[in-house]
């Protein structure tokens, strides 16, 4: 078996379907930041060792701002993982990403503001963060998506999979109000979301190189029509408020379905031929980063964070 180990982090939707892996040997994990958000499942796919790891835990109960961010990945890391595939339910910013499309996102804007957002509390540790997401990794995903129809073909494909997307992610819980929406579209926000920071940013402290794939839902706030305006002429009537929960749970679940499918392919490639992800650059993302006089770093602390940067101290 290769020496790979992928972690797989799955958001909202994708939960379920990581949890039904029967043969799954659970790991339950004490870090120094708390536990997990739930036991991390390992099992083998494509001939890889897998870890799998429901980002909101057991039932869903915790939101964004709750994730133990800092213990997952942690906790990964402890388990040997070395490259990290997130998935996360979006809104669409833009007209092209459908309900049910994915991105293979390349930039994020971060707004989160309640949230622990580095190992390093007791060093000055500054990683290069300038690509957020792994770009082996990335194309990989990338090069993994089924094709599209080709013009006049009448068979649709699967799927439909964008290479890049700026994912503008916000604290929550709470969606953003409409001129906010359209703010994010403003600067160049493509998806909107609650996980991915600092949870890409942690993965990069971690040397785990990360990629994420989006799992766009509905068209977020931008898209609808003020309060009071009139409606166009013959525009058909607004959904009711339980139709349109029921229509963005099966969007969710359907792009669940494809993210799962497009990460097998993914596993696949990597199996058939894991030499690419050598050059992954986030694997030595601590090498410049520690700025701090390393002999001035109480030991104790050294210890404490051993799983990440313990090779720099030895």
């Amino acid at each position: 078996m290769s020496d790979i180990r992928i972690g797989i982090i799955g958001g909202s939707g994708l939960g379920g379907l990581l949890a039904e892996t029967a043969d799954a040997r659970r790991h339950e994990i004490d870090t120094p930041f708390g536990q997990p958000s739930d036991a991390i499942l390992e099992t083998e796919w494509e001939g890889l060792s897998v870890f799998l790891l429901s980002r909101h835990g057991a039932g869903h109960l915790l939101n964004p701002s709750q994730v133990p961010f800092r213990a997952n990945l942690f906790a990964l890391k402890k388990l040997g993982v070395t490259h990290v595939i997130a998935t996360g339910a979006v809104g669409s910013l833009r007209q092209e990403i459908r309900h049910r499309d994915l991105v293979i996102v390349d930039q994020i804007i971060d707004k989160t503001h309640r949230r622990d957002g580095t190992f390093f509390e007791n060093a000055a540790v500054h990683v290069e963060f300038a690509e957020p997401f792994c770009p082996v990794l990335r194309k990989i995903l990338i090069d993994s998506a089924p094709p599209p129809a080709a013009a006049g073909d009448n068979a649709a494909a699967p799927f439909t999979v964008h290479e890049r997307g700026c994912y503008v992610c916000m604290e929550g819980p709470a969606f953003s109000t409409r001129a906010e929406s359209l703010m994010h579209r403003l600067w160049g926000g493509d998806v909107i979301g609650m996980t991915a920071m600092p949870e890409a940013k942690l993965a990069r402290e971690a040397e785990l190189p990360y990629a994420l794939v989006a799992l766009s839902t509905d068209y977020d706030c931008w898209k609808s029509k003020p309060a009071g305006s009139e409606p166009a002429k013959d525009a058909a009537p607004a959904p009711a408020p339980e139709a349109l929960l029921a229509e963005i749970i099966g969007n969710l679940q359907t792009a669940s379905g494809n993210a799962m499918a497009l990460i097998r392919r993914a596993l696949q490639k990597i199996a058939a031929d894991p030499a690419p992800l050598a050059a992954c650059p986030a694997s030595e993302a601590l090498k410049l980063a520690i700025w701090s006089d390393k002999s001035r770093i109480n030991r104790a602390e050294v210890d404490k964070l051993a799983p990440l940067w313990g090779k720099y101290f030895a």
